[in-house]
């Protein structure tokens, strides 16, 4: 477990550690919003810290909507999560440097577990942000219609009433999802080398 890793795998693990750093400058998730009044559609993008329309009107107008069927407005202020998300992903990237310096296969284990971690919780927050704000509804809404929730899906699409809400991962996503993949296949590689060698 304290075995040093190659060489060879110390510069993936720089790899990684510079791939991550990218994810501040691109989105994670993508959501689309589509529908016969919207041709173009209406599209926000969820960054590490923050939140952005596809157009500069694209926010204003979702907000619109959904001040229409009682659903809250979407405004950065209100995500806790990009006040942490930031220094979550500053600490993986200083332990993939750490790992650079220090490379040792424990390292590569703390890597890995902290990304999944990272993900799982990531993944569960967004999904209980996206039940809140499709079910809990305000009561003073101009529109009501009994049992309908607006809760957009995870992944994949989902129609709403007369649009069609699609909700995709980004390249911030990708690029931690092969950053996992890496990390996995370090601890595969030296594990074979190990074998290999005994």
């Amino acid at each position: 477990m304290f075995r040093k890793i190659s060489n060879r795998n110390r510069y993936l693990i720089l790899g990684v550690a510079v791939a991550m750093i990218l994810v501040y400058f691109t989105p994670l998730w993508y959501i689309k919003l589509t529908a016969p009044q919207y041709r173009d559609g209406l599209s926000m993008s969820i960054w590490v810290f923050k939140i952005t329309g596809g157009t500069e009107f694209d926010l204003q107008n979702i907000n619109i909507l959904n001040h229409y069927v009682g659903m809250k407005e979407i405004h950065a202020d209100s995500f806790k999560e990009f006040k942490i998300m930031p220094y979550i992903l500053a600490f993986m990237i200083f332990g993939a440097f750490v790992t650079f310096v220090f490379p040792r296969r424990i390292m590569v284990y703390l890597g890995l577990t902290s990304l999944l971690i990272a993900a799982v919780t990531g993944l569960y927050d967004f999904y209980y942000w996206e039940y809140d704000y499709g079910h809990n509804l305000s009561p003073d809404a101009a529109l009501k219609i009994p049992g309908l929730n607006y809760q957009p899906p995870l992944i994949a699409c989902k129609n709403l009433m007369n649009f069609k809400a699609c909700s995709w991962p980004h390249v911030g996503s990708f690029i931690l999802l092969a950053a996992g993949g890496i990390l996995l296949y370090i601890i595969y590689d030296e594990f074979k080398r190990q074998k290999q060698a005994a």
